[in-house]
């Protein structure tokens, strides 16, 4: 099937946080879900649970679980067996439990920063400390020596990993992945890998952080979702993944105290995603592949005082803005106010983060365009 990523479909007016949260002069490039419809196979089976008209309580009936499964091993060739899928309604909520099942009170949460912003924001909420630790250099490498020293610290209990990489694009390499796990079988600490982006990659090779050996298989959870490859975060049906039974226990006993439950709306889109639309995740990789072209290129020729970093994955572009010579609110005043474009601020990234912009390339063309063309006439 040939899939239409050019056609603009109208989204202001849906009760969309990404085009209602800013009036009508203002276009959205933020908050990271894409203007593509769903693929049709997903929209089928979605109506398919409509038309019988009940939507009663639902179970797992191992669709669900085989499809996330499945796909991981046609995909990434990572043989991760159905039994290991526990539903969860997002990689947010995955976070948020994930921190309370393998973390107390006072204790540490390491990260490499700059960082997806729930990372910080729910380790605070839930009353833990994140310890970030500095991606460097304009490759955005993994400063080992330093990362040991966070995860060596006493009160250091789990490592949210995000891999790719959010908000810089970076695919970690094996060698690098490998460290990582090295480092926390020597520290003894759990690894909650957010491989959500993990179907948009453009250069290197997506490797889920388990597949590495057995023993990084057992001090490991993966959080997955098709929401980014297909556009169904409002079917809240993620799932996270770990060959450990103790650790999917525990995951699954802290999920449960929030007498939480799937939705089969979620379940037959997500489950129709994975078995019927390899063709739309090719496409879709294709498309992306152009827009972040188009705009790099842009930057490049027409606005020298931002650098825009070339991803290795996901539709996000990470943007240094520090030759503005403005500090954070005086950049992001300036792309909402003069260019009318609203972007993610790199403050609520953490720790490197300011003096950066996040913008986000999941939409038609012409929309890149109009954004691209917002920013040079501000200038």
């Amino acid at each position: 099937m040939q899939y239409d990523f050019d056609t603009v479909v109208e989204r202001r007016g849906t009760g969309s946080d990404k085009w209602d949260s800013y009036g009508p002069d203002i276009l959205p490039m933020w908050i990271a879900d894409s203007d593509f419809k769903s693929p049709r196979p997903v929209i089928e089976a979605i109506r398919a649970v409509a038309d019988r008209g009940i939507f009663g309580y639902s179970k797992p009936d191992g669709k669900f679980e085989a499809a996330y499964a499945g796909w991981m091993h046609r995909r990434f060739t990572w043989q991760a067996d159905p039994a290991w899928v526990e539903w969860c309604p997002s990689l947010g909520n995955a976070l948020a439990m994930t921190i309370r099942a393998f973390t107390v009170a006072g204790d540490n949460v390491a990260m490499l920063s700059p960082i997806y912003p729930p990372f910080i924001n729910l380790c605070r909420l839930n009353d833990r400390i994140p310890v970030q630790s500095a991606l460097v250099g304009e490759t955005f490498a993994i400063d080992f020596a330093d990362l040991e020293k966070k995860l060596a610290l006493p009160a250091t209990k789990l490592l949210l990993l995000c891999n790719p990489h959010n908000p810089t694009g970076r695919v970690f390499r094996r060698d690098e992945l490998e460290r990582i796990g090295e480092l926390c079988l020597k520290h003894g600490i759990i690894v909650f890998s957010d491989e959500i982006h993990c179907d948009i990659t453009f250069k290197g090779r997506h490797i889920p952080f388990p597949s590495l050996s057995p023993a990084l298989g057992d001090i490991s959870l993966v959080g997955l979702n098709a929401s980014k490859t297909f556009n169904l975060a409002d079917l809240r049906s993620g799932a996270v993944l770990s060959s450990n039974p103790e650790l999917r226990q525990r995951f699954a006993a802290e999920r449960d105290k929030c007498k939480l439950g799937r939705c089969s709306l979620g379940v037959a889109g997500v489950t129709a995603a994975y078995n019927d639309c390899a063709d739309y995740a090719d496409q879709l990789l294709g498309y992306l592949s152009a827009n972040i072209a188009l705009a790099v290129d842009f930057f490049a020729k027409h606005t020298p005082k931002i650098k825009a970093y070339q991803p290795e994955a996901t539709f996000l572009l990470w943007l240094d803005c520090r030759a503005f010579g403005l500090d954070q609110s005086g950049i992001d005043d300036f792309f909402l106010s003069k260019a009318k474009i609203a972007l993610n601020s790199g403050a609520s990234f953490g720790e490197g983060g300011n003096g950066f912009v996040r913008m986000n390339l999941a939409c038609p063309r012409s929309l890149v365009q109009e954004g691209l063309d917002r920013i040079k006439a501000a200038f």
